[in-house]
């Protein structure tokens, strides 16, 4: 089912759920520039089998309204519209998944709402914390030093991307997210296309938003709730991340009190096929829990 939740005057954030209605909800968040659709189908066909799913897209994103130039928002805003669609579908607690920007979003919900979440899995992003990631041996390495985004996205992400004309777009999207799967398992151009048109005829257009770059990402920091946390936390580990690459779960797992972590094999910052299937477990698994 979908629907519309005003999340402030003039804004609207398109939601959609699936499973049955009576199941525990469990609240998908995707990352920046990146609609609920981001959240492949046959993934969150796997998690109805236990939850009532819902994703949705971020201001900005998808069928959601854009209107940042208008009425800019902080980052954090996002955090707070994923109250705001939990409170629109009458909802006074879910699981949370974020991915990379969702992830950042998942841990200020965990400091600023626990009493709103049952669980949260943390995938593919990095710490809103201070402190130093304690490595196996002792050594301790300030987050600053950890390691940063692969120079071949960023060289991607330097290019205009305005401009190019529908073919031109699907062939860079497809191009960023062969570089965002890393190179443990084989890319499938046909899916992420397929992915991609998918995307672009549910927002109607295949303009790029930069609202979510362009926020203001300060004030963010939450060392101290997080190692006070309260919500069973889950951090998936994926070994060909390029934009948050080892250590970086693990030292995500150091900064949230009691955070358990999980590797997904050959996993980098994407869901292809190959990881819906463990991928699904290791949610699914905690939640049960």
């Amino acid at each position: 089912m979908q629907r519309f939740i005003d999340a402030a005057p003039g804004v609207r954030l398109w939601t959609e759920g699936r499973g049955a209605t009576d199941a525990s909800p469990l609240l998908l968040i995707m990352g920046a520039q990146a609609p609920g659709l981001g959240w492949p189908d046959e993934l969150v066909d796997m998690l109805t089998s236990r939850h009532r799913v819902i994703r949705y897209d971020h201001r900005d994103t998808g069928r959601s309204t854009w209107a940042f130039d208008q009425r800019p928002y902080p980052l954090s805003q996002l955090a707070e519209d994923a109250i705001t669609v939990l409170d629109g579908l009458d909802i006074e607690r879910a699981h949370i998944v974020g991915m990379s920007l969702g992830g950042m979003l998942t841990q200020l919900l965990i400091a600023d709402h626990p009493n709103r979440l049952l669980s949260a899995t943390l995938i593919g992003t990095s710490a809103l914390s201070a402190i130093p990631y304690v490595q196996p041996n002792g050594t301790p390495i300030p987050p600053e030093e950890l390691p940063g985004i692969a120079p071949r996205l960023l060289e991607m992400w330097s290019r205009p991307a305005e401009g190019l004309g529908l073919e031109a777009e699907l062939e860079r999207r497809v191009e960023h997210w062969r570089i965002l799967g890393g190179s443990q398992l084989p890319f499938n151009a046909e899916y992420a296309r397929a992915l991609e048109l998918k995307v672009i005829e549910h927002t109607g257009h295949y303009v790029t938003s930069t609202a979510h770059a362009r926020a203001d990402a300060s004030n963010l920091n939450r060392t101290e709730q997080l190692a006070q946390a309260t919500v069973p936390t889950l951090v998936i580990s994926a070994p060909a991340e390029p934009v948050f690459p080892p250590p970086h779960p693990h030292h995500l797992a150091q900064a949230i009190q009691g955070a358990r972590i999980i590797e997904i094999p050959g996993m980098g910052h994407a869901l292809p096929r190959e990881v819906h299937t463990p991928l699904a477990a290791a949610i699914l698994n905690h939640t049960k829990r």
